[in-house]
């Protein structure tokens, strides 16, 4: 888990990057919660993102946004978050020429940057939205969402409204050829505090599914309540 700095628009940035043993391995940008509320690459999600995709041989990065941790400027409403994934995408790729396809992870304010980049970047292939707080932020540029993944909320979410990812799910699911992949999990508020097994259970679950990665036999792992 070698710590990076990657060239930012607004300065450095500071990284965790895991470089696959698989040759020509996909990659995996994972992006953190909001900057302003405490959200850093170490959260337990992202780091459950980080270790997930790791885990199925993607070359994994997850950074530090702007004005958070050694990353150096200052929080920019979105947009400046949004260059700075876009600019650590660069990093990844010019390091990893071969590299077939990329997935975005993103929890809350991170899934939303990250849907953000996939519609700009087309050789993301697919997506993990976990939480997308599509209460507070407009998720109307995803017309039309240009691949599948997966979007998962905890039933006891206290942050981001059950109706609002319903109506997001409606929106995206009602576009041709689209079939967002939408799971509720029982007894998990916003931040899947004591049921991070589960969260991954589910994430390595639909990734099997998506052949994204190599792999990985969940059969024997019991599914937390």
């Amino acid at each position: 888990m070698p710590e990076v700095l990657i060239p930012g628009p607004a300065g450095r940035l500071e990284g965790r990057y895991y470089h696959s043993k698989t040759p020509d391995a996909p990659l995996a940008l994972i992006l953190h919660p909001h900057p302003e509320h405490g959200g850093t690459m170490n959260n337990k999600v992202s780091f459950a993102l980080y270790q997930i995709f790791a885990q199925r041989g993607f070359s994994t990065l997850r950074f530090n946004f702007r004005g958070v941790g050694a990353s150096e400027g200052e929080y920019a409403d979105g947009e400046g978050e949004l260059s700075d994934a876009a600019s650590a995408l660069d990093w990844m790729q010019e390091i990893n020429k071969n590299a077939p396809y990329v997935w975005v992870g993103g929890f809350s304010f991170g899934s939303w940057i990250g849907m953000q980049l996939l519609m700009r970047r087309p050789e993301i292939q697919g997506f993990v939205s976990v939480a997308p707080p599509a209460n507070t932020y407009d998720f109307n540029f995803l017309a039309p969402c240009p691949t599948n993944g997966l979007i998962i909320r905890g039933d006891r979410d206290e942050i981001v409204s059950k109706e609002s990812v319903d109506g997001l799910i409606e929106k995206l699911n009602d576009q041709q050829g689209l079939n967002v992949d939408y799971r509720t999990m029982e007894g998990a508020n916003h931040f899947f505090r004591d049921n991070i097994p589960n969260l991954a259970w589910n994430i390595h679950d639909h990734l099997n599914t998506a052949s994204a990665g190599q792999f990985i036999d969940i059969s024997g792992k019991k599914k937390a309540a």
